[in-house]
């Protein structure tokens, strides 16, 4: 069905879900088939993308990524409060040794 696909994460908020599955819901009982709630938001991705000059869509990124830089910012923050060591991206650990690991070239 899909020979390039990939796995992908995503959050959402209780509500965005919430919204997706009464999606869903209403497209299986006009379709008259079954629609997942995988189907509805893989839809809803690539028909937004497809709208990628829609100023709703635009000003929906920007709040999700100022909201985004915020909760990192407190994050920060509060690791830093708690003695949580150095200023470094979440999930890197030290190796033996103390230093840091190596990045990868690109």
């Amino acid at each position: 069905m899909f020979p390039d696909k990939m796995k992908v994460l995503l959050i959402l908020s209780q509500d965005a879900l919430d919204r997706a599955r009464v999606f869903a819901g209403k497209a299986t009982i006009s379709l008259k088939l079954p629609v997942s709630l995988q189907i509805v938001l893989r839809a809803l991705i690539e028909e937004g993308l497809k709208r990628s000059d829609n100023p709703a869509l635009l000003a929906n990124i920007e709040s999700q990524a100022k909201a985004a830089r915020h909760a990192r910012s407190v994050a920060r923050q509060t690791r830093a409060s708690d003695g949580g060591g150095p200023n470094r991206p979440i999930g890197t650990r030290h190796r033996p040794g103390g230093r840091a690991p190596a990045r990868r070239r690109r």
